[in-house]
Parts: C-alpha cells; structure tokens; sequence
C-alpha cells in the first residue's frame, strides 16, 4: 500500500501557520532547554568525576606510601634480626664454656698450644695495660687494675683469658656469614672486665687516646654506666627485662676503634648457677648499615625517609631529608665514655616536626613545612619496629624505633592535580563548544522551519499515516513523497526501515538460532581454558605436594613409635611453609635407640633438604653401628659440614639426641632445653648448651661434644621441643615461652604421651590464635611405662 502526501490550504488556520507557531516555538524551546541542561550536566559531570578520579587517587597514592614503609622497615627488621641471631650463637658458645669449666681447661690448652698469642699478654709500661701481640685472631685487653705487682693477669683474670680464646674460633666464621658485622667480642664481669674482640686491632692504644683515664676507672662504669646493674636485675628476676629476650642494643655513639657511628648488641653471659652476670658477647654494626636502607628511600622526586628512636632521636636520614625537617643536633659536652648521636625530632626548627606522634602505624599524617618561607603540605607515616631492650645511659629501658616516610603532597599527588587540571580544561572547552553549539542551532533551526515547512508538513503527514500503518502490524505500507529534499531521505529511509522490519520479522528465529549457537560456542571456549587453568593448578599443588610428602615420608611411623618396648612415644610436626626446617627422628636396632631433634636455620626449602641430610646420616651411622653418641655427633657433624660448603648454603642446626638402652637415658648435642616431668610431678629443665656446638658451623666439634645421663624412671614422662613451640606469638606478640611450655606438661602429668602432646599443642594453637605461625613447630613427648 502507498501512502501519498495530501494538499494543504493557506491562511492563519492552515497546517502551515499551525506548524510553524507550535513546531517552530517549541522547537527554539526544546533547544534552549535542551541547551541548558547539557551545560549544567556537564558541570556536574566535571566535579563528580573531579571527586571519583581524586578519592580514587588519593586513596591509591596513600596506599603507595603505607606499602612502601611497611617494605622498608621490613628490610631493617631484618637486619637486625640477622645480628641479633649472630650474637646468640656468639653466647651461646661462650656460655658454655662458663658453665664447663672442664672443657674449659681443654679449650684452653688447646688454644695455648696452638697459637700462644690467644692466651699470652705482654705489659705496657706508658699505658699500665697488658695486651697479646698481633697475628691472633682477635685482641685480648687487659687493664691496669687486672694486673698483679709482677705486671702479670690474677689467676681468675687469666681463666677469663683462656676461657674466652673460644671465641678465635666462633667469631671469624660469623663475621664472614649472615649480616655484615664491624666486630664481635667478649667483656669479661664487672670484676674482671677484660675486653676480647675480633678482628685483631690496637685496641687499648686507642683507647688510651680517645678516652684517657679509662685504665683507672672501672670499664663497665665508664663506658656503659647502669648496663651492668640492669643485667644483674634480671638474673635475679627475668620478668624484669623490659622486652622478654636477654638481648639489648645501645644506641649509636662513635666507635673508639673506627671512628664511626655504630650500634652495639649485647647479649649478657650469666654465672653457672644463674644468680649473677658473667660478661657479655656482643657485635658491632655501623650506623651506616641502618643508614644506607633508610637512605636509599626514594618516593616521588623528593620523598626521603627516617629511622627514629622512640625519644625522636634520628638514627638515619639523607642529607636533603634532614634540611627539610630542620634537624639540629645537641652539643655533648661530656667527655667521659661513648660518645652518641644527639639528633632529635623534638629539637626541629618546624614546629609540626616538633610535635609528630611516631606511634601511628600506617596512620597518613598531614603536616606543614616551611620551606623558603613557603609552607609546603606534606604526608608522613610511620611504622613501628619489634620492641628491644635499649641502653642510653642508665638502667636498660623498653625502646621501639620507628621509621618514617615523609613526602611532598604536591609530588605525590601529582598526578591528582593534573588529573584535575586536564578535567577543568575538558569542561571548559565543552562549555565554550556547547553555547557555540545552541546558538548556531537557535538560528539554523529558526531559518530551516519557516523556509521548509509547507514541504515538511506534507512530506510528515504521509509518514505519520504510513506510521499508523506499521502500528498496526501492516509491515507492506510505504511513503510515496514527490519532493526533492530531506523529508523525501525520510520517507526513504521509513520505507527501507519497514523492508528491514519486514524482513528482521520473517527471520527473527534464523537470528535467535545463530546467536545462541555463538553463545554456545563462547561456553565452550571458556570452558575450555577453565579445564586448562583448573589442571595448572594442579599441576602446581601436586608439585608442592611431592615436596611435602617427600619430607613427612622420612618421618616415624606410628607403626614404629607403637613397636618401642617401655616407652610411649607421640611426635607432633607443623612447617611453617610447604617444607620444613625442624628434624626429629626415632631410631632403633636391637636393644639400642635413638631419638633425635634438631632444628634448621629458617625454614622452606634449604631448610627442609638439610633437614633430610642429617636425618639419611644419622640413620646410616646408627645402621653401622656407632653407639657412642660423641662420635655419631661428630661423625655426622662432619658429612653435614662438608654438604653444606658444597651447597654453598650459610645454614646450620642445633642438635640432640638421646639414647637409651632400655636401663640408662644418655643425652648429648646442643639444642633446645629438655623438660622431665617425674613420676611425683616435679618438673626439671636440662639445659643442653654445654653439650655441643651447632652442626655445621665447624668441619669438627669433636671437643665440644659431650654427653649427661638422665634417670629415667616409670612413669616420667620427657617433652623435647623446638624454638618454634617457645618463641610462638599471640595477637600481642607475646611468646608462648619455656615456662608455659613446662606448665603445660605438669598439667598434663600423670597421662599418656599421646594425651600429652595433644594437650600441649592444643594450648599452643589456642595461644596462637589467628596469629601467623613464623616458625616450623616440632613436638616430641616420650612416656616411660
């Protein structure tokens, strides 16, 4: 059907006039309006996007600075835990000795006979001081006021001597691995205080220049006032350090030595019997180690970073840093012992510096800084390290450093403000384009429907009848307009649209089948690389759990601990990653068993394959028969040595084992304390430090090894452990420790192994709580029936 245009007749009432009031009128009216509100949508527009885009920035760049400081205080957590470990087997080898003196004795000899120097002083006349000669390993100083009238060390102060040249064999090795260390020594009790360091120096002739009249004053008082004292507290009372471990650092102050600004670690030796302090083990690192991480902190273009003690003191901050927040070190006028670092934040020439909290953590802190008379905005956060005991000048005190970042608002939020600036722009440029744009239209649209309309009005009334038509469903009507201008490109473009309705209707069901054939395709497709993703990661879980399963393969059996005549045995295991560096093992041929455990240096990977060494050792010495446990210790010792400088790993262990006939209960190797809880419930803790060295530091520790035997009666019941169990955290950071561990086995008295070690782990998992577990947990509970 074909749909012809219709006459139109002149005058005021005709169509014409009609179309050209209420069209036209309304027509400038819509476009006004329509003008109007696309201005105003386009303001609004530019500020919510404004808003989003800022939030959004803002929130990321902040995130930005929180993940770096967290990084880098991360970074010089490590380091000083690195030291801190270094320090700990420094004591630990020196403690031993305290605690033996008949390997003492043996040491002693030992090193006298092999190098003289060790153990030999000569007398200084111009310092009043003895002091051995060059080519020693380390240095031994021994003060005036330690010499008898002959010039010569008192007999005790020569026992100190020969019982710390131990140390020419612990402490090179520890400064060539782990952190880098400037020196390590040991200072002899407040009685005795000789001074043993390593590298070999000219140590009381730059003493003698740097601090004179320190050869007639007690060296701890002199040097370290309150230290001494504080050490002494806690032997009497160990609850009394402010942070629960024996380490304490000091500090920065200027090295006697090397002139350079370092921080000491400490670790307190204590008497055999633990009522007093029997010197210390310490290292040295330099500030410059500190430094150079919280130095190489780059953030934007002039972001720096800071490492605070808790008074605001700064340890560590770049040159450019410090100008910005108007550092200003104190004068010390004193002359009298270690010279520190007076350079605090509560000293600033900017009065936001002045007053910064430094116990935000992760908190973005706005401050001002006046720079150039100028006050330029700047974010700041800080993040708090693990607490420490801290020496100043006095008693020992609870210290947590913190470390800052601090950058301009400006740099960091740079991108920010260009965001928003290219947005204005944006908005402005539309602006100008839109009211361009509206009135150019007011004036085409004015002109076009006074000169078009009598065309237009008859051109649309066919296509509104022939748009009846198609709503009515009669897909067959078309247009038929004679005239030469755009409502006859309508009327054609009507018609061809109706053709395309006519035909999109006819073959509506052809189009629904081929896009839902492509759809299924798409499923197909996707579930494809589903199957592909989903056997990766399997691929990856089945590797690590080969890995896994390889480590707990090697492990005892229940089978195994069942068939142990007169003993219950439970073990308990948990890595801290997919593998684990603890290792305990039961052994048995014939009448002789061994029990061992130990545990690796870190965890993961390297930790795990060690672990697997010592464990195909030991079971091959007990296979061949070695029943002495000095030898099997040192003979294992040996091969793990040697694996170890081929791997070229740093890593070692601590190591028991306890072997038992069936009648005696033998211990030896240096590990962790063994708990017994006896039959009545008296529990005793034996201390495992003077029974050996860690495997793998030393190719033989033969003379290091020794062995105790233990009564072992029915009915007591022995926990072996290892640092994994003690040194757990809960959400406070407190550790689970020796004397809960011993609690919780004499709450637990009087039942089976198993009953034990459930009970123990159980209490432990609920001190964890959701706490990530740090380190590899290692159980072992042995009953005798």
């Amino acid at each position: 059907m074909t749909v012809s245009p219709t006459k139109l007749t002149l005058g005021l009432r005709s169509f014409r006039t009609k179309f050209l009031i209420v069209v036209g009128g309304a027509v400038l009216f819509d476009l006004l309006v329509s003008g109007s509100l696309a201005l105003w949508n386009v303001q609004r527009l530019s500020r919510d996007a404004t808003t989003q885009v800022g939030q959004g920035l803002e929130k990321a760049s902040q995130d930005y600075i929180r993940s770096y400081t967290d990084s880098t205080a991360a970074q010089v957590g490590l380091l000083l835990d690195q030291v801190h470990s270094d320090v700990k087997a420094l004591a630990g080898v020196l403690q031993a000795q305290i605690d033996r003196p008949i390997r003492n004795d043996a040491v002693g000899a030992a090193m006298a006979k092999a190098d003289p120097d060790a153990v030999t002083v000569s007398f200084n006349s111009s310092g009043h001081w003895a002091q051995n000669l060059p080519g020693s390993p380390s240095v031994v100083s021994v003060w005036g006021y330690l010499l008898d009238k002959d010039h010569h060390p008192l007999p005790q102060v020569q026992t100190d001597i020969e019982t710390s040249a131990v140390l020419d064999l612990v402490a090179p090795n520890l400064l060539r691995t782990g952190a880098s260390k400037l020196q390590m020594y040991y200072i002899g009790p407040k009685e005795r205080p000789i001074f043993r360091t390593a590298p070999y120096t000219e140590q009381a002739q730059t003493f003698d220049k740097l601090y004179p009249g320190h050869n007639d004053a007690n060296f701890w008082d002199f040097f370290f006032p309150g230290i001494y004292e504080s050490w002494q507290q806690w032997a009497r009372n160990p609850a009394s350090r402010p942070v629960p471990e024996d380490i304490t650092q000091t500090a920065p102050y200027t090295d006697a030595i090397t002139g350079k600004l370092i921080v000491s670690f400490f670790h307190p030796l204590w008497t055999a019997d633990r009522q007093g302090v029997a010197g210390t083990a310490g290292a040295d690192i330099t500030l410059d180690q500190l430094a150079e991480i919280v130095e190489h902190v780059k953030v934007a273009e002039s972001g720096f970073g800071f490492l605070a003690m808790s008074d605001g003191n700064v340890v560590a901050i770049n040159a450019a840093g410090e100008k910005v927040i108007g550092l200003r070190a104190a004068s010390d006028a004193t002359s009298k012992g270690v010279t520190g670092l007076d350079r605090s934040l509560r000293n600033s020439s900017q009065k936001a510096v002045a007053s910064l909290p430094l116990d935000t953590n992760g908190v973005v802190q706005h401050i001002s800084l006046n720079e150039n008379g100028q006050d330029i905005p700047y974010l700041v956060v800080t993040r708090q390290l693990n607490p420490s005991n801290l020496w100043v000048n006095g008693p020992v005190q609870r210290e947590v450093m913190s470390l800052g970042i601090a950058v301009p608002e400006q740099e960091i939020y740079a991108s920010l403000i260009a965001a928003r600036a290219k947005i204005a722009r944006a908005t402005n440029r539309i602006l100008v384009y839109q009211i361009g744009a509206v009135l150019v239209s007011l004036l085409i649209v004015a002109a076009a429907v006074f000169a078009a309309s009598k065309r237009i009005t008859s051109g649309i009334r066919a296509l509104a009848a022939a748009a009846k038509r198609i709503e009515a469903k009669d897909y067959s009507v078309r247009v038929d307009i004679h005239t030469n201008d755009e409502v006859a490109q309508a009327g054609l473009a009507f018609n061809r649209m109706a053709e395309q309705i006519s035909f999109h209707t006819e073959n509506l069901e052809n189009l629904v089948a081929e896009r839902t054939k492509e759809i299924e395709e798409a499923k197909e497709e996707i579930s494809a690389l589903n199957t592909q993703l989903k056997s990766e990661n399997l691929r990856l879980g089945a590797e690590l759990d080969v890995a896994r399963h390889i480590q707990m393969m090697v492990l005892p059996r229940a089978t195994e601990l069942g068939a142990v005549e007169n003993l219950e045995i439970a073990a308990y295991m948990r890595p801290a990653d997919e593998v684990g560096g603890d290792y305990y093992d039961v052994l048995q041929n014939g009448a002789s068993l061994k029990i061992g455990i130990g545990d690796v240096t870190g965890h993961g990977l390297e930790s795990g394959v060690l672990m697997l060494m010592v464990q195909s050792v030991a079971r091959a010495l007990q296979e061949a028969g070695e029943t002495d446990p000095s030898k099997f210790l040192a003979h294992l010792n040996r091969a793990i040595f040697k694996n170890i400088e081929r791997t070229r790993t740093d890593k070692h262990l601590t190591l028991s084992f306890l072997d038992y006939d069936g009648e005696r209960l033998t211990i030896s190797g240096q590990h962790e304390d063994l708990i017994v809880v006896r039959q009545t419930g008296e529990v005793e803790r034996i201390d495992t430090g003077d029974l050996g060295l860690p495997v793998g530091l030393e190719s033989d520790i033969s003379p290091f090894v020794d062995t105790r035997e233990i009564p072992f009666q029915s009915g007591d019941v022995i926990v072996l452990h290892t640092d994994g169990v003690t040194e757990a955290e809960n959400a406070r950071g407190e550790l689970f420790g020796i004397d809960r561990l011993c609690q919780s086995a004499h709450r637990l008295h009087g039942r089976s192994a198993e009953d034990v070690k459930n009970g123990i782990v159980e209490g432990l998992m609920a001190y964890i709580g959701t706490q990530k577990i740090h380190d590899d947990i290692t159980l072992v509970v042995m009953r005798h029936r």
